[in-house]
Order: C-alpha cells, then sequence, then structure tokens
C-alpha cells in the first residue's frame, strides 16, 4: 500500500496549495475521490501530457498509477474505475 499511501500524501499536498481538505483513504467518498483522479491520469491524453512525454516516460507513469489504482482497488473493492480495469 506504499504506493497508494504516497500517492494520497502527494496529491493532498498539492490540493492544500488551493485549500482543498485533504482526502483520508478510511473515507469512503475519498476512496471514489482518489479512483476519480486516477480515471483522470490514465486518460490517453493526461497519461502522455499530450504527447509531450517520452515513451519511457508515459510507461513509467502508467505503472505508477495501474500501482496506485490496483493498491486502491485491493483495500475497497467497491471504488469504481473507467480507465482503470
Amino acid at each position: 500500500m506504499k504506493a497508494l499511501q504516497n500517492f494520497v500524501t502527494k496529491l493532498n499536498t498539492w490540493n492544500g496549495m488551493f485549500g482543498y481538505a485533504p482526502l483520508d483513504l478510511s473515507k469512503a467518498k475519498d476512496r471514489q475521490a482518489i479512483a476519480d483522479e486516477l480515471d483522470m491520469r490514465l486518460s490517453p491524453e493526461n497519461l502522455s501530457c499530450d504527447g509531450e512525454l517520452s515513451i519511457s516516460q508515459v510507461r513509467a507513469r502508467y505503472k505508477e498509477f495501474t500501482t496506485v489504482a490496483a493498491q486502491l482497488q485491493k483495500l475497497d473493492p467497491t471504488v469504481k474505475f473507467s480507465e482503470y480495469a
């Protein structure tokens, strides 16, 4: 669950700069919000930064986000994904 924890920490740090409340893995609503964020990041245009990244960078991002998604789904099988299956 380390990748998931790291992802949430980074997400909360970034969101905190804009005044958003931190996400909490113990809350179902927040777990779904994290799944939605992962779906957004796994979309082809976001994953490749609109084609600006090299294939190795895209593969690394894909691996990171799918690892986090798998850990989130293991923690809560009820979360819904559209980009990650």
